[in-house]
């Protein structure tokens, strides 16, 4: 199955210590971590019921930092751990403060890696990552307790044994919960590695006019009027909103015909191919659209629906999320048309962002999306399986770095072809 979009991976750092020694032991159950006066208790939670049961505190949280999205939103997760949970095991931190008031959540879970040496390695994960469905994720902790929360929540990890590896996967680089992360495993002195990934952001101008002049080329404007027009003198056109829950499952399944269409033609599965992707798509619509959250536009050709793009809003932010257009259509420029008609009417509305997520590419860049990262945190503690993992790993990256370095461009794109057991990328 094709992921949603491709990364290129830049590693920053690892810690040297390692060892093929067991993990240490500790007990379960709550521990604390202490920022000055703010000691903290944490607690396992296993089942997502009683995540649900947290609610109005978990958003109470994301009410008060601006830095978190809506990949941390209950709706978002839950609706991925309905999908995509089912054989999971859920490891989530609850952090409390001395009142008993829930200051912060980690929801993890845990699944296995099977390097190759006579061992496997439990890794612990952030709910929602895995799939290639979500970024951004991150600690979800109310804004003040980012130190006590870093602190308790390493603490919470010595105290259990039964892990390998922690790898916290897509966090915004202005993440408030990543520097004090960073520092407390300096302090402890774990082995980790900080690996970088691409993002697309568009900065939105609060015209169409100044978009048109200042964020994307003049040739690039001319072609939005050119193929617009066009558009509209050849057929009869509609561009529509989908906000309906009783018209989602229609327009889901348009969806989900025009994007594998595509792939189909490219001689691929298609990401929709996946059962447990769309049921995630259907589970996420209906509750993004109850909280006005969907951004799901359909643009129709005598009637038709030739090309979809699916996304939401939160916090006056933008995600397109995914997309799909009939390739019969591909030289009507259905796509391009419908994403012009989109961002005009979303600067209309005063939307001041618009993000592509991860990746990055040319045909994002016309647009005016200018290239940030995400952040991937790995770690393990030291002297542990999960701390020689991690250094097999870092030395079979270096590896392929050099080979993609050193190597004949014809063989590479041959070897990426699969006419190799080498596998580069």
């Amino acid at each position: 199955m094709p992921p949603r979009r491709e990364y290129c991976y830049s590693v920053t750092s690892l810690m040297p210590e390692i060892s093929n020694e067991g993990n240490k032991s500790g007990g379960s159950g709550a521990v604390s971590g202490r920022c000055g006066s703010m000691p903290l208790q944490v607690k396992t939670v296993r089942t997502w019921n009683e995540l649900e049961a947290i609610r109005p505190a978990w958003e109470g949280i994301l009410h008060g930092a601006a830095g978190l999205t809506i990949f941390s939103t209950l709706q978002w997760l839950g609706a991925w751990w309905k999908a995509f949970g089912k054989d999971k095991e859920l490891v989530a931190a609850v952090f409390s403060n001395s009142d008993e008031e829930i200051v912060g959540v980690v929801p993890l879970y845990a699944d296995l890696v099977e390097p190759a040496l006579p061992f496997h390695v439990r890794r612990l994960r952030f709910v929602g990552d895995g799939s290639e469905d979500s970024d951004n994720l991150d600690l979800i902790i109310r804004v003040g307790y980012e130190t006590s929360c870093a602190q308790a929540f390493l603490s919470w990890l010595e105290s259990n044994p039964h892990w390998g590896i922690c790898e916290l996967n897509t966090l915004p680089f202005d993440s408030a919960a990543l520097p004090f992360l960073i520092s407390e495993l300096k302090t402890r002195r774990w082995t980790h590695r900080r690996l970088e990934r691409p993002r697309s952001t568009i900065s939105l101008p609060d015209t169409w006019e100044k978009y048109l002049q200042q964020t994307i080329s003049r040739k690039e404007g001319t072609k939005i009027d050119y193929y617009s027009k066009r558009l509209q003198k050849r057929y009869q056109v509609s561009i529509t909103k989908c906000e309906n829950a009783q018209a989602l499952p229609a327009s889901l399944a348009a969806l989900f015909g025009l994007h594998q269409e595509r792939w189909r033609l490219r001689g691929g599965p298609g990401a929709f191919a996946s059962a447990e992707r769309r049921e995630l798509y259907y589970n996420m619509a209906a509750l993004f659209a109850e909280r006005g959250w969907l951004e799901f536009w359909i643009l129709r050709l005598e009637g038709k629906p030739v090309a979809a793009q699916i996304g939401f809003r939160y916090c006056n932010i933008v995600y397109s999320l995914q997309e799909g257009f009939d390739p019969a259509h591909s030289t009507d420029r259905v796509g391009y048309v419908l994403r012009a008609h989109v961002l005009r009417t979303l600067i209309g509305q005063g939307v001041r962002q618009y993000e592509f997520l991860g990746g990055e590419d040319p045909s994002k860049n016309r647009w005016g999306a200018q290239v940030g990262s995400y952040a991937d945190i790995h770690f393990a503690r030291r002297l542990t399986r999960g701390a020689l993992y991690l250094r097999m790993d870092q030395t079979a990256r270096a590896l392929k770095s050099r080979l993609r370095n050193s190597l004949p461009a014809a063989l590479l794109r041959a070897l990426r072809k699969g006419k190799s057991s080498i596998t580069l990328i």
